[in-house]
């Protein structure tokens, strides 16, 4: 294990010490985290290599729990991909294997069995810290695939079977109209959930209560719940970069800055994490979709990540989140108390003008049957759905293949 002193702190080692029931999770396969290291060892002036190896090794060294180590992962179809393609020599054959020994199947079939290999092969690399920690930590969470997000039963089912994968399995559900009430089933059968595409307050509150009826469900059907948990992830910046709030700033002459742009976000979070803890409700409270900046005074300034410091929240990072806040170092001001300050008022007054922020930003700004519409879902969702088909296509490739 890698002894940790003051003077190589990793910025994942500070932003931790603000909060110690904070979490920090790989947004990747675990499967590809030995080639990020070195590409970023690789990137660091020689003097510095030697050191940033050690911070990044401690990032997994998660068996036993350690503060400043992965906690816990996300991961889903494109990136599960990313996985195959970074290790061909052990997946190929694998996936011939597959394609041999269930003729008839389709690339689509033979997909969503890969999917799942790649899925149980990162839960087993994080099984020893969910044993460690009595089921707490170490859930690698799976994805349910995008394209279903209206189809009730379907996700239901494919849920079942990604659970079945391993007791760590965590399954990402969509904040869909259709999501929601999956989470309440999913959750009366203590099925752990991560809630995904979710970007706004209404949605998060919406599945939050639905897990507690969830809950309520198990108890009065005496299902052991001891090891469920759940999670609800809130996408910053998907959220914040659709062109719909620049077009509604210019329509109404609002005036927006980058700087409002990131409290839009920020204050989205920060009123989700408030309303959940002042509610005493079960789930946790997931960032994601992070990006560096705003530029101030001169320095690039990381507020997505900064600005909730000290909150008991997850932090779900993937490699492009990651690459910046090492490469920031110690540029980057984390603040026990800076997860309960206000957005300046300002800014919070701007973005309030504007219907796409009220609705975002408002408890009631959405209607549960109004989720599917708003625009950062719909957008996000095409884009998953998509990326989705990338490792049918794949597979697809691999069976026209000639055999030798």
């Amino acid at each position: 294990m890698n002894e940790v002193t003051d003077m190589n702190l990793s910025p994942i080692d500070r932003l931790q010490a603000t909060n110690p029931h904070a979490e920090i999770w790989w947004d990747s396969s675990p499967l590809v985290f030995d080639a990020w290291r070195d590409e970023m060892v690789a990137g660091t002036p020689e003097g510095g290599r030697a050191e940033m190896r050690g911070q990044l090794d401690r990032l997994n060294e998660f068996g036993n729990g350690r503060p400043g180590a992965f906690r816990g992962c996300t991961t889903n179809p494109p990136l599960s991909l990313t996985a195959v393609k970074q290790a061909p020599e052990r997946w190929n054959p694998r996936l011939d294997a597959l394609i041999a020994e269930n003729p008839g199947r389709d690339a689509k079939a033979l997909a969503w069995m890969l999917y799942k290999e790649v899925i149980q092969r990162g839960a087993e690399v994080f099984y020893p810290l969910w044993e460690a920690s009595a089921g707490r930590y170490g859930y690698v969470s799976g994805q349910l695939d995008p394209r279903l997000f209206t189809e009730t039963d379907e996700m239901i089912s494919q849920a079942r079977e990604l659970r079945a994968l391993a007791p760590n399995v965590m399954v990402k559900v969509p904040a869909s109209t259709q999501g929601v009430g999956v989470i309440r089933t999913l959750t009366s059968e203590a099925i752990p959930t991560n809630t995904t595409t979710c970007f706004t307050v209404p949605q998060v509150m919406a599945v939050a209560r639905a897990a507690v009826e969830g809950l309520a469900l198990a108890a009065e059907n005496k299902v052991d719940t001891s090891k469920w948990r759940a999670v609800i992830t809130l996408m910053l910046a998907r959220l914040t970069e659709r062109p719909i709030v620049d077009e509604q700033a210019r329509y109404y002459g609002i005036d927006l800055t980058p700087a409002d742009k990131k409290w839009f976000g920020l204050a989205v979070f920060k009123r989700s994490y408030r309303l959940l803890a002042d509610g005493g409700f079960p789930s946790k409270l997931l960032l994601c979709s992070v990006r560096p900046g705003p530029l101030v005074a001169g320095r690039t300034a990381f507020w997505d990540v900064e600005e909730v410091a000290g909150g008991n929240i997850v932090y779900t990072l993937p490699p492009y989140g990651l690459t910046p806040l090492f490469r920031m170092g110690d540029s980057l001001d984390f603040r026990p108390e800076a997860i309960d300050q206000e957005v300046p008022a300002a800014s919070l007054e701007r973005i309030l003008r504007l219907p796409y922020g009220l609705q975002s930003y408002e408890p009631h700004g959405m209607s549960v049957d109004q989720f599917n519409d708003h625009p950062a879902t719909a957008f996000t969702v095409a884009e998953f759905s998509n990326s989705a088909s990338g490792l049918e296509d794949y597979v697809a490739g691999r069976m026209a293949a000639p055999r030798s």
